[in-house]
């Protein structure tokens, strides 16, 4: 996902679970308290991904606030 740099996040501050899960983002540098995550896996597989990404980032400080399902599945945490 070339398209998913830091400048990208920073401007749209959203990131993929699955560039999360294979360690392609370093949000250390992230300027931001919140970000979203959403995924672009099947609809079987969306929420798994995003919430086993969102466990990722509990290790480096972030807390997942909240799980929206409103036709476009996706978490917000804050560091």
């Amino acid at each position: 996902m070339t398209w998913q740099t830091p400048d990208h996040i920073i401007r749209r501050r959203i990131v993929t679970a699955e560039a999360i899960l294979n360690g392609h983002v370093d949000l250390r540098g992230y300027p931001y308290r919140l970000i979203a995550i959403y995924s672009i896996a099947t609809s079987t597989e969306r929420i798994t991904r995003i919430l086993a990404a969102a466990e990722v980032l509990e290790a480096f400080g972030w807390k997942l606030l909240t799980v929206n399902d409103s036709g476009w599945i996706y978490a917000v945490l804050r560091r």
